[in-house]
């Protein structure tokens, strides 16, 4: 889907005969590694800091993965460890990718996503929980798993916005999401996602106009070497607040961090 911007970038071209490869060889030997490492063995040897060993490996194949898409992601702030509950803005489809990259996280994310090439298949193994948009029997079941999760001292990620936006803002938090934190008694950990300097590359990422999934990730996959930063920013602790006083409060930070320059 050629756009002013991208048919004046000559090197397009040039990035695709070798990112095109890169990204084949990853899906292929990469996944391939990841799946050997999702075992019961694997599942139960922890690391130093408390992460297990199969989430090493989707942590890995995530930064590698973000990294072919010319993406240099940075983090900034410490990740909390144990049973939180981190919220972001929601910028793209690469977002779950992007934070997989530096916290091993399940996230909450539309059933459409289980279908995606690549994608789908690590967040599923990554331990996405699937909502079905529209379906409060699966919205319950959403917010059970997630309670559940977080009392067993495991971390899950969510986009209170409840969807992608065009990059020029960030949406309304839905309050209702920040509920079984709430009766969890966990953390709640704001995360800034900003893509390029400043966050300048935005509306870059985000999805265009009638743009696809294959389209989007064709013309990101073609985009110049840009830095991301991930910045884990001061967390909101759960006792004695509701969870629209969380949501404001989460909501407030993740602004106040996109002005940062």
């Amino acid at each position: 889907m050629a756009t002013p911007d991208t048919a004046a970038d000559w090197r397009r071209p040039l990035r695709y005969l070798w990112r095109v490869p890169l990204l084949l060889l990853h899906a292929v030997v990469g996944l391939t590694l990841v799946m050997l490492a999702i075992n019961p063995l694997f599942t139960r040897l922890r690391r130093a800091d408390g992460e297990t060993w199969d989430q090493t490996g989707i942590r890995w194949w995530s930064w590698l993965f973000v990294r072919i898409f010319g993406m240099r992601a940075r983090r900034v702030g410490t990740p909390l460890r144990g049973g939180a509950l981190f919220v972001a803005n929601h910028v793209s489809w690469i977002d779950i990718t992007l934070l997989h990259s530096q916290r091993p996280l399940g996230f909450v994310a539309k059933a459409e996503i289980a279908r995606w090439p690549l994608i789908g298949w690590i967040a599923s193994r990554g331990g996405t929980i699937y909502h079905h948009r529209g379906d409060n029997d699966s919205l319950h079941g959403v917010m059970h798993q997630m309670l559940e999760r977080m009392q067993q001292g495991r971390a899950v990620g969510v986009f209170p916005e409840g969807r992608t936006c065009d990059g020029t803002a960030i949406g309304v938090f839905h309050a209702r999401i920040f509920q079984p934190a709430v009766l969890a008694n966990a953390p709640v950990q704001p995360v800034a996602l900003k893509y390029g300097a400043g966050g300048s590359a935005q509306t870059t990422i985000a999805f265009r106009k009638r743009e696809n999934f294959i389209q989007n990730l064709v013309r990101v996959l073609g985009e110049p070497v840009r830095d991301v930063e991930v910045h884990f920013l001061e967390p909101v602790q759960t006792e004695g607040v509701g969870r629209r006083e969380l949501a404001a409060v989460a909501r407030e930070r993740i602004i106040a961090a996109m002005a940062r320059a």
